[in-house]
């Protein structure tokens, strides 16, 4: 019974000093800023969404045949198949006409990776000769992504910390050490542009000079992340 007494009272003084900590904080003298820091990435991972299907071939092919002739022209303009082409779904779809006739249409979705502009357009001409044309973008990233990520909330963080120093020199005052850091609701940067740009994404100009291919460009990668901090005004 001593033993569970002295447990209680022990607790108490340690509870106190806890909301007493908290108190000192908030009591502190401090400057409160937000740094802002933004970057723009261009994109090396452009996700493309294929879909054939033998009803839709002009040629008369079966999906095998449009199958092997995409992939043998992918092969020629340098797309590594085993790495960035990869099956999504594989449809039948069985329709019954009446009681004698049928009709099987067959569809395959694939995902392709490509890695830059030239490349990309390369895939949409070759498909454009072989007749494929349900192509989209799917989704636009970059293989570093999360690198950019920590550089950009690191010079956000950075920006605060000027703003607070050339604020508190105004008023010939310092700040001393950070007290708090708060990162603010910061948007997925790679969703807000994959919704917004993937449909505007592609701007096809005129050809260049001494080139029968118009120019591609993809719209970047738009970053932004703000940090809020506290410092300790001196």
């Amino acid at each position: 019974m001593k033993n569970l007494l002295l447990g209680f009272l022990l607790t108490i003084p340690l509870t106190i000093y806890s909301q007493s900590g908290g108190k000192n904080f908030i009591d502190q003298n401090y400057i409160e800023v937000t740094g802002r820091a933004e970057m723009d990435i261009v994109p090396d991972l452009i996700y493309l969404k294929i879909i054939l299907s033998d009803k839709d071939n002009k040629n008369k092919q079966s999906l095998d045949e449009i199958e092997k002739s995409m992939i043998s022209k992918l092969s020629e303009i340098g797309i590594d198949i085993s790495k960035d082409l990869s099956v999504k779904n594989f449809i039948s779809n069985f329709k019954q006409y009446w009681i004698s006739k049928t009709d099987i249409i067959l569809t395959k979705e694939y995902q392709l990776i490509v890695h830059d502009t030239k490349t990309l357009q390369n895939v949409f001409l070759s498909f454009q000769k072989l007749g494929i044309s349900n192509v989209s973008i799917d989704k636009l990233d970059h293989s570093k992504i999360e690198q950019f990520r920590r550089d950009v909330k690191i010079n956000a963080i950075k920006a605060a910390k000027e703003k607070a120093e050339a604020l508190t020199s105004s008023i010939n005052q310092t700040i001393g050490k950070a007290i708090y850091i708060q990162e603010l609701d910061n948007q997925n940067p790679r969703i807000t542009t994959q919704k917004s740009a993937i449909a505007n994404s592609i701007v096809i100009g005129e050809p260049s000079s001494g080139s029968s291919q118009p120019d591609m460009e993809f719209e970047k990668i738009n970053m932004q992340y703000s940090m809020l901090a506290r410092f300790e005004l001196k």
